[in-house]
């Protein structure tokens, strides 16, 4: 349908075209114009001017409907090939539907056979193994009455037998178990005293290393606030007696054996010092509350 229209169009402009560039160039007069005057003569110029704009404009009118035209079909052609592009879509969807349906449908009787496949071999299988219990029931019955009948026979004459065994059994147990306890007991005291004596050394250790690491950590102390002289100390030494409070501070302080002059310094730098570093453990402390260390002056 567009095609023919298209045709019809195109032919219908090119009739247009070809009445009007007749109309433009063709000669209508039978004789030759008669003259006339200036005035007179340049009317049929401008008579001539409108006409061609007019034809122009007419012209351009039929190019642009041609064109409205054009744009119009062009729209519905692309209008139908949408639809028919969704029609084909829509069909194909369906199709798929189906298709779907129908795969749903065999997996469904197919599932269907094997349930009722499944359930008579199960049907099968459950009446096989009743058969199977009941035999096995009746095989257990015989053999448990037999048992039965022979634990009878056997009772009386093994219960004097378990009777003198058992008596004889429990004493020995007992004797073993009053073995084993005082046994058990010698062995837990002697693993206590072990551990206490391992435990007591290692306190001890632990003890000791901490008074030394203190005495070195006071020594430090005392050596930071000793003011020293080569030339009279060099050499020389004094021994100090410390007390101290729980909080490291300087209770008292005594020289003992050494120099005079060293001695009074260590003394000053004690007291300077006032709160030397002491152990927060109160064993440690309680051992360290008087110390007794040898101050060397260090140049």
């Amino acid at each position: 349908m567009g095609s023919t229209f298209s045709k019809a169009l195109t032919y219908s402009v090119t009739l247009h075209v070809t009445l009007l560039l007749i109309l433009l160039f063709g000669d209508f007069s039978a004789a030759p114009p008669k003259p006339t005057p200036s005035a007179t003569q340049v009317k049929p110029i401008q008579a001539v001017v409108v006409d061609r704009k007019k034809i122009d404009d007419q012209v351009n009118k039929l190019k642009k409907q041609k064109a409205d035209e054009a744009k119009r079909l062009k729209a519905i052609e692309e209008q139908a090939a949408a639809a028919k592009r969704r029609r084909a879509k829509e069909e194909q969807r369906l199709k798929t539907l189906e298709q779907q349906r129908k795969k749903k449908e065999r997996e469904r009787k197919a599932a269907d056979a094997a349930a009722a496949k499944a359930r008579a071999k199960a049907v099968a299988a459950e009446k096989l193994r009743k058969q199977k219990e009941r035999e096995k029931q009746a095989a257990e019955k015989a053999a448990a009455e037999a048992k039965a009948k022979r634990l009878k026979e056997q009772k009386a004459a093994e219960k004097a037998e378990k009777l003198r065994k058992k008596k004889a059994a429990e004493k020995k147990r007992k004797e073993r178990e009053a073995r084993e306890r005082a046994e058990q007991q010698r062995l837990l005291e002697q693993q206590l005293a072990e551990e206490m004596a391992s435990r007591q050394q290692a306190r001890n250790q632990q003890i000791t290393s901490e008074i030394g690491k203190y005495t070195a950590l006071i020594t430090r102390v005392i050596q930071s606030k000793l003011l020293t002289d080569k030339a009279t100390m060099e050499g020389k030494s004094c021994n100090l007696t410390i007390k101290l409070a729980p909080s490291g501070f300087v209770i008292s302080v005594q020289a003992g054996k050494g120099d005079r002059v060293v001695c009074d310094a260590a003394r000053n730098a004690v007291n300077k010092a006032g709160t030397l570093p002491v152990s927060k453990d109160p064993e440690v402390f309680e051992k360290m509350r008087t110390i007794s260390l040898t101050v060397v002056p260090e140049f």
